[in-house]
């Protein structure tokens, strides 16, 4: 089985991008982020006619998170136990997206983004990350041989390794002492990182900003990843991040990234 996650920045702006991936990557799951759509904005039916169920939870314009699957897609979860909101009055947003596709737990994630490091939004996004540690130890605590997969956008370079210039990234979010202990908090909890050793070269990166050329330059970010529960993880067999899928006219700023269990 094809697992693959891809912030796609818009799912209504990229969805002829995205539906001729999923027609050559032979991708089972695709957990999708920043989809930017409520429900009746989203092109369910695209989805449908290449073979998938999908569910989506998108409340406005902004975030969206969605799962497409075509090997089973039950038990849709929206949000985990614990998972804090934002706003006035404060409530959750759509981040966060359960769903069992095959006998995995597949949760799609899209980890708020810190702004600056004196934004009030770094200590949600921590606040956040907090949260999903305590629930993933839990699933883990109730089940130690399920099967799930972390998939998505953290907005967090753990390493130095993840980031095109440590130097222009000191004192930004992203990279903070703080953001990579969370990060690692989830790593902690029983999640691996199953991309990375299919993926070590330096330089492979998932994200590059559209502005000043990043792209060409080869100036961007590791913040995709598939974090996956022992019993899921010793299953893996590969990984790639689509690089190319990051070119050409219309592309989402992320690039996709996808592993394969046996």
């Amino acid at each position: 089985m094809r697992i693959a996650t891809w912030n796609v920045n818009s799912i209504r702006s990229r969805i002829d991008r995205v539906a001729a991936w999923l027609e050559r990557s032979d991708v089972d799951v695709l957990a999708i982020q920043e989809t930017k759509a409520r429900d009746d904005q989203f092109p369910f039916d695209r989805f449908r006619e290449l073979g998938y169920e999908i569910t989506q939870h998108g409340l406005n314009q902004w975030n969206g998170v969605a799962i497409a699957s075509r090997v089973g897609l039950d038990d849709v979860q929206v949000g985990f136990d614990g998972m804090p909101g934002w706003g006035d009055p404060v409530a959750p947003e759509a981040r966060a997206l359960g769903a069992l596709c095959g006998g995995v737990r597949v949760w799609s994630l899209y980890v708020p983004n810190g702004r600056s490091l004196d934004d009030p939004h770094l200590q949600y996004k921590l606040e956040w990350l907090d949260a999903l540690a305590r629930a993933g130890r839990g699933w883990l605590a109730d089940d130690p041989t399920a099967q799930v997969a972390l998939l998505g956008d953290w907005n967090i370079a753990p390493t130095d390794a993840d980031v095109w210039s440590v130097e222009y990234f000191e004192n930004r979010t992203h990279t903070s002492p703080a953001e990579r202990a969370a990060f690692e908090a989830v790593v902690d909890a029983g999640y691996a990182d199953v991309v990375r050793p299919h993926t070590s070269e330096p330089g492979t990166f998932t994200y590059w900003d559209y502005t000043q050329l990043r792209f060409a330059k080869r100036q961007g970010m590791r913040i995709d990843f598939a974090l996956c529960s022992p019993a899921l993880a010793d299953l893996v067999v590969g990984a790639a991040i689509d690089r190319q899928e990051r070119k050409g006219k219309g592309a989402s700023d992320h690039a996709p990234v996808v592993f394969e269990i046996d």
